[in-house]
């Protein structure tokens, strides 16, 4: 799927500064939360949080008519459950690198995925679990052939795709947005491919940048 995932030019023209670094990794072996995995929770929790950076994603929430206090952008949130939850050792590892780099990262499970992912605009008729709502038109949302993956950019993703332990192949999202550099948003991608082949040594990633204009 990574050669083929795409974002809409309306995203662009929304956000002209949007790049997302696609991250795959085939092969892993996840299990609940370690001590190796809450270090990283613990490393992640300690730093100071960097607001100009989340407060970009605010402004584009405001920006497709949602209201970033309500639906927060999932870095945000993040930020907002310190010290950081457990979850298993895949999430813990990407949600201590989206905590120090203040950049928001979904994982999903790539087995689970139907048709190719792309980020568009939504129609606001697009098929959605009911938990998570119909997107409204003009939306920003993740989707593949069955619906959303995942609504308002990066607020919340769906049951289906979600990571679990029982995972073993999976497709991590890194999105920026200025004043975050792509530079930094390499470098954050180095970091997690490093604590997944630390969790996984045999792991096969692959990654993929999209930005306006590529």
């Amino acid at each position: 799927m990574l050669d083929d995932i795409w974002v809409d030019d309306s995203v662009f023209a929304l956000r002209p500064d949007f790049a997302v670094l696609i991250v795959t990794a085939h092969g892993l072996r996840n299990g609940p939360t370690d001590d190796r995995s809450r270090a990283w929770l613990a490393a992640a929790s300690e730093l100071e949080v960097q607001a100009d950076k989340i407060d970009a994603w605010k402004d584009a929430y405001r920006a497709f008519g949602a209201k970033p206090q309500r639906t927060r952008p999932s870095v945000d949130a993040l930020t907002r459950r310190m010290p950081l939850p457990e979850i298993n050792q895949v999430v813990d590892a990407y949600n201590s690198i989206s905590v120090k780099h203040a950049l928001p990262i979904g994982g999903e499970d790539l087995d689970h995925y139907h048709g190719t992912a792309r980020l568009v605009r939504a129609t606001g008729d697009e098929a959605s679990e009911e938990a998570l709502g119909q997107p409204e038109a003009g939306e920003v949302i993740w989707r593949d052939d069955t619906g959303v993956t995942c609504r308002r950019w990066n607020w919340r993703q769906v049951v289906r795709t979600r990571l679990t332990e029982e995972t073993t192949n999976a497709i991590f999202l890194l999105e920026r947005l200025e004043p975050l550099s792509l530079e930094e948003l390499k470098e954050a991608g180095e970091e997690l491919a490093n604590l997944l082949s630390e969790l996984s040594p045999q792991v096969r990633i692959s990654s993929r940048l999209v930005s306006s204009g590529k």
